[in-house]
Protein backbone atom coordinates (compact mmCIF):
# COMPACT_ATOMS: atom_id res chain seq x y z
CA UNK A 1 0.00 0.00 0.00
CA UNK A 2 2.78 2.69 0.71
CA UNK A 3 4.17 1.66 -2.69
CA UNK A 4 1.10 3.05 -4.35
CA UNK A 5 0.86 5.84 -2.29
CA UNK A 6 4.62 6.52 -3.12
CA UNK A 7 3.75 6.36 -7.21
CA UNK A 8 0.49 8.02 -6.97
CA UNK A 9 2.22 10.85 -5.11
CA UNK A 10 5.27 11.35 -7.67
CA UNK A 11 2.83 11.55 -10.69
CA UNK A 12 0.56 14.13 -9.05
CA UNK A 13 3.45 16.29 -8.04
CA UNK A 14 4.91 15.94 -11.94
CA UNK A 15 1.41 16.45 -13.14
CA UNK A 16 1.26 19.60 -10.99
CA UNK A 17 4.98 20.90 -12.38
CA UNK A 18 3.68 20.16 -15.95
CA UNK A 19 0.05 21.89 -15.15
CA UNK A 20 2.22 24.92 -13.63
CA UNK A 21 5.01 24.85 -16.45
CA UNK A 22 2.05 25.25 -19.11
CA UNK A 23 0.13 28.01 -17.28
CA UNK A 24 3.28 29.67 -16.96
CA UNK A 25 4.42 29.15 -20.33
CA UNK A 26 1.40 28.81 -22.23
CA UNK A 27 -0.53 31.93 -21.02
CA UNK A 28 -0.44 35.47 -21.96
CA UNK A 29 1.15 37.62 -19.32
CA UNK A 30 -2.34 39.52 -18.53
CA UNK A 31 -4.47 36.46 -18.72
CA UNK A 32 -2.25 34.72 -16.08
CA UNK A 33 -2.43 37.74 -14.28
CA UNK A 34 -6.09 37.82 -13.95
CA UNK A 35 -5.98 33.67 -13.29
CA UNK A 36 -4.06 34.48 -10.29
CA UNK A 37 -6.18 37.44 -8.87
CA UNK A 38 -9.05 34.66 -9.05
CA UNK A 39 -7.16 31.92 -7.33
CA UNK A 40 -6.43 34.38 -4.75
CA UNK A 41 -9.85 35.89 -4.48
CA UNK A 42 -11.19 31.93 -4.24
CA UNK A 43 -8.93 31.58 -0.99
CA UNK A 44 -10.10 34.91 0.89
CA UNK A 45 -13.55 33.99 -0.12
CA UNK A 46 -13.44 30.37 1.15
CA UNK A 47 -11.53 31.68 4.15
CA UNK A 48 -13.42 34.74 4.84
CA UNK A 49 -16.38 33.84 4.33
CA UNK A 50 -17.15 29.88 3.64
CA UNK A 51 -15.40 28.81 6.44
CA UNK A 52 -17.13 31.15 8.92
CA UNK A 53 -20.47 30.18 7.36
CA UNK A 54 -19.93 26.54 8.08
CA UNK A 55 -18.35 26.94 11.38
CA UNK A 56 -21.67 29.27 12.12
CA UNK A 57 -24.36 26.81 10.30
CA UNK A 58 -22.44 23.58 12.59
CA UNK A 59 -23.19 25.45 16.02
CA UNK A 60 -26.99 25.81 15.18
CA UNK A 61 -27.26 22.10 13.57
CA UNK A 62 -25.76 21.16 17.14
CA UNK A 63 -28.06 23.14 19.23
CA UNK A 64 -31.33 22.17 17.15
CA UNK A 65 -30.93 18.24 15.26
CA UNK A 66 -30.28 15.55 16.86
CA UNK A 67 -27.02 13.98 16.80
CA UNK A 68 -28.15 11.06 14.39
CA UNK A 69 -29.42 13.01 12.03
CA UNK A 70 -26.92 15.90 12.33
CA UNK A 71 -24.46 14.05 10.02
CA UNK A 72 -26.86 13.90 7.19
CA UNK A 73 -28.09 17.48 7.43
CA UNK A 74 -24.38 18.71 7.52
CA UNK A 75 -23.47 16.09 4.35
CA UNK A 76 -26.18 17.42 2.70
CA UNK A 77 -25.55 21.44 2.93
CA UNK A 78 -21.97 20.42 2.38
CA UNK A 79 -22.87 19.56 -1.33
CA UNK A 80 -25.68 21.90 -1.74
CA UNK A 81 -22.80 24.64 -0.73
CA UNK A 82 -20.45 23.26 -3.56
CA UNK A 83 -23.21 22.67 -6.27
CA UNK A 84 -24.19 26.33 -5.49
CA UNK A 85 -20.61 27.58 -5.57
CA UNK A 86 -20.25 25.94 -9.14
CA UNK A 87 -23.76 27.06 -10.19
CA UNK A 88 -23.38 30.62 -9.01
CA UNK A 89 -20.96 31.99 -11.99
CA UNK A 90 -22.86 29.54 -14.63
CA UNK A 91 -26.03 32.04 -13.51
CA UNK A 92 -24.13 35.60 -13.43
CA UNK A 93 -22.35 35.11 -16.58
CA UNK A 94 -25.56 33.85 -18.43
CA UNK A 95 -26.82 35.84 -21.10
CA UNK A 96 -24.20 38.23 -21.97
CA UNK A 97 -23.22 36.50 -24.52
CA UNK A 98 -25.58 36.17 -27.83
CA UNK A 99 -27.73 33.33 -28.23
CA UNK A 100 -25.50 31.87 -31.31
CA UNK A 101 -22.14 32.25 -29.27
CA UNK A 102 -23.24 31.59 -25.96
CA UNK A 103 -23.21 28.13 -24.29
CA UNK A 104 -24.90 29.02 -21.39
CA UNK A 105 -28.19 28.93 -22.74
CA UNK A 106 -30.05 27.10 -19.88
CA UNK A 107 -32.07 28.13 -16.73
CA UNK A 108 -29.62 27.94 -14.38
CA UNK A 109 -31.62 28.74 -11.63
CA UNK A 110 -34.33 26.52 -12.18
CA UNK A 111 -32.10 23.47 -12.99
CA UNK A 112 -29.83 24.50 -9.24
CA UNK A 113 -32.64 24.27 -7.50
CA UNK A 114 -34.03 21.29 -9.32
CA UNK A 115 -30.46 20.10 -7.96
CA UNK A 116 -31.47 21.23 -4.20
CA UNK A 117 -34.40 19.36 -4.12
CA UNK A 118 -32.75 16.29 -5.43
CA UNK A 119 -29.37 16.38 -2.88
CA UNK A 120 -32.66 17.20 0.11
CA UNK A 121 -34.31 14.15 -1.00
CA UNK A 122 -31.11 12.07 -1.22
CA UNK A 123 -30.25 13.27 2.03
CA UNK A 124 -33.93 12.78 3.57
CA UNK A 125 -33.81 9.12 2.11
CA UNK A 126 -30.04 8.34 3.29
CA UNK A 127 -31.13 9.15 6.97
CA UNK A 128 -34.93 7.32 6.33
CA UNK A 129 -32.66 4.36 5.32
CA UNK A 130 -30.46 4.94 8.50
CA UNK A 131 -33.09 5.14 10.91
CA UNK A 132 -34.86 2.04 9.66
CA UNK A 133 -31.94 -0.39 9.76
CA UNK A 134 -31.16 0.92 13.42
CA UNK A 135 -34.53 0.33 14.85
CA UNK A 136 -35.23 -3.43 12.97
CA UNK A 137 -37.88 -5.58 13.80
Amino acid sequence: MNAIRIVLGVVGGLLLIYGVSWLVHGLPRATLLVLIGWLAAAVIIQLGVLTPLVLAVSAVLRRFVPDRGRAFVQAGLIIAAAVTVIAVPLMLRQFSQPPAKAMLLQDYRVNLLVLLVIIAVGTSVAYAIRVARTRGP
